[in-house]
């Protein structure tokens, strides 16, 4: 098969959804139909042994939400799906950002009941900076929710959006029988048995046909024949280009826990998503179809087999063939490097691969050498945009709980910060350690993963802080000025990065004042 029947193949997607709107429930689904998996986890109950595939940390396991971006892949229909799960709850919104970067699409998940959330809302505002097109699945029809019009005008107005839907449910909760499908002119008739099978779908190629009534009964069918007529009037016609330009949304109505509607998604979704996109460098724009090869890392995970203590980073391919054994130039590292055993995923379960084309996601043994955001190429130095971290909002002191254990706690501490779970300061009059992140949870992780995946214990102390910003200036003696007048205020980061610790809104206010040629950054990619 060619290069460009290669990438024609791959769709490469993430699901984003504030947390408890089926996201995770939604991936098992799609797994299913892919043949990946035979059946799907349980994702809440402790009961069960079964867990969701997704969900392979044992704190995601035990807590039953989804703390780090899992990578699944699968065929359907002749297509390679790359599926990320991403964490809905906002305290792991940063490894959800840095995620987006590596998808060329994203499907939202949104509960009927709840409608739009807060941090849905953050996501898709993530999304629409990129132009990332979105397809929205609204889930959970097997209980009462919003009316769909009113669910419609919602995600216009809160989400921004332009949206078309290409399903609409035949009632809800109790009173719910189906959903049509506008896209192909299928009615698909609900049972809460979980399985989809072929003899539950109707063909219409008229809604005034009498079957309709038959079906569905002489009140329901008119109630659709209504809606769908209302659909029609008010919303636009599908349009793929559109689509592609993130400029129109396509929503989808089911019941992912009862696997309902997915298929309906999933069959327009393989037809419509796009291929690989171009990704932008400081350099130039990489074309897939380049012969060449270029890649970046965008997520760093240890111990994801806590028995081998390994370390793997995920590289999105960009451009032309990854090959195993191969050189690559680590560009940040300046050397050329090898790997035997790159990996692809099915969540935990891990396949040795020969070669990986644009759109695929490989897992890569580290050792140390990787940061999120770095590149591989055949030679060219390349630097990939848009893979930030983001100021912290939650601070507090690391303490060390066992001194006998220093060793395996700085070990833990190094190879958290590097995976981009939270963020490490060392003042500079203290020498005292302080972990910045985004959200209270993250603390939790941070502390279970060192004592059980390190042998380490810690403990925090609150630390009253409001905001870490980086500094920088082309002006020296400003920067030496800022380091005699405040320095309980300054620490370094992680990368030897000078970052200023602000304990109001109003002193980093004041140091901006009294420092005007120094630049305060909320973000690393400065």
């Amino acid at each position: 098969m060619s290069l460009i029947q290669e990438i024609e193949k791959r769709k490469t997607f993430g699901i984003i959804s504030h947390p408890d709107a089926g996201k995770t429930t939604l991936t098992e689904k799609l797994l299913l139909f892919g043949g990946a998996i035979q059946v799907a986890g349980a994702v809440k109950s402790n009961k069960i042994k079964k867990h969701a595939t997704s969900d392979f940390m044992d704190i995601e396991r035990q807590r039953g939400i989804s703390v780090a971006t899992s990578v699944m892949a699968f065929e359907y229909k002749g297509k390679k799906i790359n599926i990320l799960d991403t964490p809905g709850h906002k305290d792991f919104a940063e490894d959800t950002y840095r995620t987006l970067t590596a998808v060329d699409s994203a499907i939202v998940v949104i509960d009927v009941a709840k409608g739009v959330e807060e941090q849905t809302e953050n996501l898709v505002g993530v999304c629409r900076t990129r132009n990332t097109p979105m397809i929205v699945f609204i889930n959970k029809l097997d209980r009462e929710g919003k009316d769909g019009f009113d669910l419609l005008d919602e995600v216009e107005g809160k989400l921004g959006m332009k949206v078309c839907p290409l399903s609409w449910p035949i009632g809800m909760g109790q009173r719910f029988k189906g959903v049509y499908n506008i896209y192909e002119g299928k009615i698909r008739l609900f049972s809460a048995h979980g399985k989809q099978s072929e003899e539950d779908t109707i063909e219409i190629t008229d809604l005034s046909d009498k079957i309709l009534d038959e079906v569905l009964g002489e009140r329901d069918a008119d109630t659709l024949r209504e809606e769908i007529e209302m659909i029609t009037e008010v919303y636009p016609s599908f349009d793929k280009e559109a689509y592609a330009q993130g400029k129109l949304n396509p929503v989808f109505f089911g019941s992912a826990i009862n696997n309902f509607g997915v298929k309906e998604m999933l069959d327009c979704f393989v037809e419509i998503a796009p291929s690989p996109l171009p990704r932008i460098t400081e350099e130039r724009s990489i074309e897939p179809t380049e012969d060449k090869f270029t890649g970046f890392v965008f997520k760093i995970h240890a111990n994801m087999d806590p028995k081998h203590r390994d370390r793997i980073a995920f590289m999105r391919i960009c451009s032309g063939v990854f090959k195993r054994n191969t050189n690559y130039l680590h560009v940040r590292q300046g050397r050329n490097m090898k790997f035997p055993n790159p990996t692809m995923f099915m969540a935990s379960k891990k396949n040795i691969i020969e070669d990986a084309y644009p759109g695929d996601i490989v897992g890569l043994y580290d050792s140390g050498n990787f940061k999120i955001g770095d590149a591989l190429t055949e030679g060219e130095e390349l630097n990939f945009l848009g893979i930030p971290s983001f100021s912290p909002e939650q601070f507090r002191y690391i303490n060390n709980a066992d001194p006998m254990k220093s060793k395996q706690l700085n070990k833990g501490i190094d190879q958290l910060m590097d995976e981009g779970v939270a963020q490490l300061f060392t003042k500079l009059d203290t020498n005292r350690k302080i972990i910045g992140t985004v959200g209270v949870l993250q603390f939790d992780v941070i502390q279970y993963r060192l004592e059980h995946e390190y042998g380490a214990k810690c403990n925090f102390e609150g630390l009253p802080m409001h905001k870490a910003c980086w500094v920088s200036s082309d002006d020296k003696e400003a920067i030496e000025e800022l380091k005699s007048r405040r320095k309980k205020n300054l620490a370094i980061d992680k990368d030897d990065r000078l970052v200023y610790l602000a304990e109001s809104a109003w002193t980093l206010q004041m140091a901006q004042d009294n420092h005007p040629n120094v630049n305060f950054h909320f973000s690393s990619e400065f």
